[in-house]
Order: C-alpha cells, then sequence, then structure tokens
C-alpha cells in the first residue's frame, strides 16, 4: 500500500457536503460546456472530444505537476474530465453506433480495469494516498471514466426508460439522499485496502 511520507497531504479534498455541491455544479457546467461545444456549435462529438482530451490533458498535467492541492486546479480538471466525458459517451452511444448499453458497457469495464490496475500497482485505491504523480495519474484516469459512465447511464436512463432527465436525476439521487446517515455509518468514508 502506498504511504503518504510524514507531512505530506493528498491533493483531493475532503469529501463533505461542500465538496459535493461544488461537484454537483462543475460536473453540470462540464455537461453543458460539452454540449455546448458539440451540439450548438454543431461541432459533433469527434471533434468536441478532439478539443476536450487537449484541455483534459493540460489541466491534469497542470494539477499533476503541482506540489499541493490547490482548489481551483483541482476543479478546473473535474469540470474537464466532465466535458471530455460528455463528448465521449455521446460519441460512443450515439456516433459510432454501440447505443447507451454498448457505450455505458465500454465504460464500466474500462472504469473497473483502471480501479483493479490502480489497486494492484498501490496496494489501496484509497483517496487519502493521491498525493504522488503515479497515485495522481490513476486517480485521474478513473475520474475520467466514472464521470463518463455516469453520462452515459444519466443518458441512457432518461433517453430509453421514458423518465426524462428529470426522472433520471431523481433515479440516481434516490439511493444518495440519505447520505447524512451514510456518513454516519461510515460508508462515505469506504477504504479499499
Amino acid at each position: 500500500m502506498t504511504k503518504l511520507p510524514a507531512g505530506t497531504l493528498s491533493k483531493v479534498p475532503e469529501v463533505t457536503l461542500g465538496f459535493w455541491v461544488i461537484k454537483v455544479l462543475a460536473t453540470t457546467l462540464g455537461e453543458t460546456g460539452g454540449d455546448a461545444v458539440t451540439m450548438s456549435m454543431n461541432l459533433g462529438y469527434a471533434i468536441g472530444s478532439f478539443i476536450f482530451i487537449g484541455i483534459f490533458a493540460a489541466a491534469v498535467v497542470a494539477q499533476i505537476s503541482a506540489k499541493a492541492f490547490h482548489p481551483f486546479l483541482y476543479w478546473v480538471t473535474i469540470v474537464a474530465t466532465t466535458t471530455l466525458g460528455t463528448t465521449m459517451a455521446d460519441f460512443a452511444d450515439r456516433s459510432l453506433g454501440i447505443g447507451y448499453f454498448g457505450g455505458s458497457s465500454i465504460l464500466f469495464a474500462g472504469l473497473l480495469a483502471s480501479l483493479a490496475v490502480w489497486r494492484w500497482s498501490e496496494g489501496s485505491i484509497s483517496i487519502n494516498t493521491v498525493a504522488t504523480p503515479r497515485v495522481e495519474m490513476f486517480y485521474w484516469v478513473a475520474i475520467l471514466f466514472s464521470q463518463t459512465l455516469g453520462t452515459a447511464l444519466g443518458d441512457w436512463m432518461a433517453d430509453t426508460n421514458g423518465l426524462g432527465y428529470e426522472g433520471g436525476a431523481v433515479v440516481f439521487a434516490a439511493p444518495d439522499a440519505p447520505a447524512g446517515d451514510k456518513s454516519r455509518l461510515g460508508i462515505m468514508n469506504v477504504n479499499f485496502k
């Protein structure tokens, strides 16, 4: 397991209510930003994905190069994952013709593989160990896959089950509603060692 040297702090924020509020806002910004470039500007999902791959790569390099946690840089990188995730999920689902199930399956496999490699390599996938460039790379790859999978699943739920986006949001929000109870039970801070 990766042990942080004494005095080394994680480059990931503490998961609090404020974290989740900012996370939802950042994800919404990324979703709308991705759709604005690909759909409103009519650039398409492939070109949009290439644009956002560049932005994501620059943000991750800046984040990993930083010697300490910088909230603004962290959240810029999160927004970069959501914009790229939106365009990649839409590209897989709609442009490649593999549909929501195909796109979600590939992304789920990618997420599981990234977490497995991270766990195998480092002995832990705890966010408390995200303080070295190597662990940070694992972290951001997993975040990218999870953001993209979330986008694909949200679109799948909204578009194919007749729930619309509001109904899909309720389906995914319902398990998180009793977050206070989960926090008291220690479920929110699971450490997979």
